[in-house]
C-alpha cells in the first residue's frame, strides 16, 4: 500500500470522528465504529458479577515467560457480557498461567474503535487483541492497525479443519488479498420474526416468496378505530443491513466486491420498489423511512405487530416478554421458494502494532474462546449465533435447542446469507446509500433515479480507494 493511500486513510478516519448516526436505542445491534455513521447502540451490559465456568478444553502448557494482554470488548447486546467473559478468562488463565488477560468493556463497536484509534495515531501501543465489526476489515487494512492470522492456523495441527468448522457466511469478511486477518466470534444475522399464533387464525403459512409475504403482511393488518396493529414492521433508519437481504431476494447483492457496488442494478432497483409498495400498495406497513429499530421488538412481543425485520441478536429479548408461538426465518425472496439473509456482528482482530509475545498469546486466547464449548455457552447466554458448526453438537447446544427452536431457525437463515456491505471506504459509501435510498422510501426520488444518483456518488468516492 503506498504512503499516500495510508495517510489518505487516516486522515480522513479522524475527520469522520464527530459523525454520528441514529439516536441510541436499548435494543441490541450492531454500532459503528465513530469514523463512520452508528448503528443505533445497544444497552450496556449488566454489572460484571462471576459466572459460574462452564465444560472448556484441558490444556497442558509448557512453562513461559509471563506475558499480559489487553483485550477490548464492545458489549452490543442485552446480555452480562462483562460476568461471562470474565468467566472464561479465569478458565483461560488456568489452563495458560503464564498469561494475565486484562478485558476492557469500551461500549459499543464505535467506542472501541475510536480508543483503539486514539491509542495508536497517538503513538502508544494499542490492546493485543479487540472485538470489532467484521465489515471493519477494510479499514483496519488500510490503516495498517491489524496483523494477519495464517501463521497461527498453519502451526495448527488441524487449523484447515477449524476454520472450515465456522460457518461460511461468518467467515465471508474475513479474508482479503488471500490472507486469513479475523476470527468470527460474536455473530448475528437479519432474520423475519413473525408470530405463528396470528398465522394459524388467519389460515396462513409462512411467506415463501415477495407476493406471499406482502400478502399475509396486508391480510395480518388491521385497524381499530384510530390503531392500526401492522402485518409489518420493517426498519429503515439505519437501512443498509435490513435491506440487504430484500436485494439478495431479488438477485444481486448491493455490492459486488470491495471497490464495485450494485446499487443500480435491476434487482437492487426492484427490491428498493417492493419496500415502496409494501406500504403504498399493499398497506401492510407504515409508509416512508421507518424510524423504528427501537421499538420493532416491543410491538412485536406485545402482539401488536404481526412479523417484524430484525436481528437474530434480539431473539432473547423476545423470548423472555412474548406470550405466544413465534418463528424465526430468512426474508422470503422474490421468486417462489427463495430466501435470504445477511450475517452481521464482530469479529476477533489481532493488532499489529502489539509487542509479537502478546500477539502470540492473543491467538491461544482466540483458539481457547472459541472452542466447541464456549461458542455454544457464548450463543446460549447472549443471543448471538455459535460461530461453529460444532458448538450444535455439544451436549449443552442441544439442550437448549430442543426448548429454545428458535435458535435452530436463526442459524439455519445463514444458508441463504451473502456477505455483509464491506467495501473501501465504507462509511461514506453507505452515507451515501442511506442518503438515497431514504429518499427513495420518502417518495422524494423514484428507486431508479435514488439508486442511479447513488451509485455515481459511490462510485466517485471510491477512487482514491480503488485506483
Amino acid at each position: 500500500m503506498s504512503t499516500f493511500k495510508k495517510y489518505l486513510i487516516v486522515i480522513m478516519l479522524f475527520a469522520m470522528l464527530s459523525a454520528c448516526g441514529p439516536a441510541a436505542t436499548p435494543e441490541p445491534v450492531q454500532n459503528e465504529p465513530a469514523p463512520l455513521e452508528q448503528k443505533p447502540t445497544d444497552k450496556p451490559a449488566a454489572p460484571v458479577e462471576e459466572v459460574a465456568p462452564t465444560d472448556v478444553p484441558v490444556v497442558e502448557e509448557p512453562a513461559m515467560d509471563p506475558v499480559t494482554i489487553q483485550v477490548y470488548y464492545p458489549v452490543a447486546v442485552d446480555a452480562p457480557i462483562a460476568a461471562i467473559l470474565n468467566g472464561y478468562i479465569a478458565d483461560f488463565q488456568t489452563a495458560y498461567p503464564y498469561i494475565t488477560v486484562e478485558p476492557v468493556f469500551s461500549g459499543g463497536y464505535a467506542d472501541v474503535q475510536t480508543a483503539i484509534q486514539t491509542t495508536i495515531e497517538g503513538g502508544g501501543t494499542p490492546p493485543a487483541l479487540t472485538v470489532l465489526l467484521a465489515t471493519s476489515l477494510y479499514d483496519l487494512i488500510n490503516a495498517d492497525y491489524i496483523a494477519p492470522m495464517d501463521q497461527y492456523v498453519a502451526a495448527m495441527p488441524n487449523g484447515q479443519a477449524y476454520l472450515d468448522d465456522f460457518l461460511p457466511a461468518f467467515m465471508a469478511n474475513s479474508y482479503y488479498d488471500d490472507q486469513l486477518w479475523s476470527i468470527p466470534f460474536q455473530r448475528s444475522a437479519v432474520v423475519m420474526y413473525y408470530n405463528m399464533d396470528k398465522f394459524e387464525a388467519a389460515g396462513l403459512q409462512p411467506p415463501t416468496s415477495w407476493a406471499s409475504w406482502a400478502d399475509a403482511a396486508k391480510a395480518l393488518t388491521t385497524t381499530e378505530g384510530t390503531t392500526t396493529n401492522w402485518g409489518l414492521k420493517f426498519s429503515s433508519d439505519w437501512p443498509y443491513w435490513l435491506f440487504q437481504p430484500l436485494a439478495i431476494g431479488s438477485g444481486q447483492n448491493i455490492f459486488v466486491d470491495d471497490c464495485t457496488m450494485a446499487f443500480n442494478d435491476p434487482d437492487v432497483v426492484e427490491a428498493v420498489q417492493f419496500y415502496i409498495d409494501l406500504s403504498k400498495v399493499y398497506g401492510a406497513m407504515p409508509e416512508g423511512v421507518q424510524a423504528s429499530w427501537a421499538t420493532d421488538t416491543a410491538d412485536f412481543s406485545s402482539g401488536s405487530v404481526a412479523m417484524i425485520a430484525h436481528t437474530t441478536g434480539s431473539l432473547t429479548g423476545i423470548l423472555n416478554q412474548a406470550q405466544f408461538n413465534f418463528g424465526i426465518m430468512p426474508y422470503p425472496g422474490k421468486a417462489d421458494g427463495t430466501f435470504a439473509s445477511v450475517p452481521g456482528g464482530g469479529n476477533f482482530y489481532i493488532m499489529k502494532g502489539a509487542p509479537q509475545e502478546q500477539q502470540d498469546a492473543a491467538w491461544k486466547f482466540i483458539e481457547f474462546i472459541t472452542s466447541p464449548e464456549l461458542a455454544a455457552d457464548y450463543s446460549i447466554n447472549t443471543g448471538y449465533i455459535a460461530s461453529r458448526f460444532s458448538a450444535f453438537d455439544t451436549p449443552a447446544m442441544q439442550e437448549y435447542t430442543d426448548e429454545v427452536p428458535q435458535a435452530l431457525q436463526a442459524r439455519d437463515a445463514l444458508q441463504y446469507a451473502e456477505a455483509e456491505l464491506a467495501i473501501q471506504n465504507l462509511g461514506q459509501v453507505r452515507s451515501i446509500f442511506h442518503n438515497y435510498i431514504q429518499k427513495a422510501f420518502n417518495g422524494e426520488m423514484s428507486a431508479q433515479d435514488a439508486m442511479d444518483a447513488a451509485q455515481a456518488e459511490a462510485e466517485t468516492a471510491l477512487v482514491p480507494f480503488c485506483q
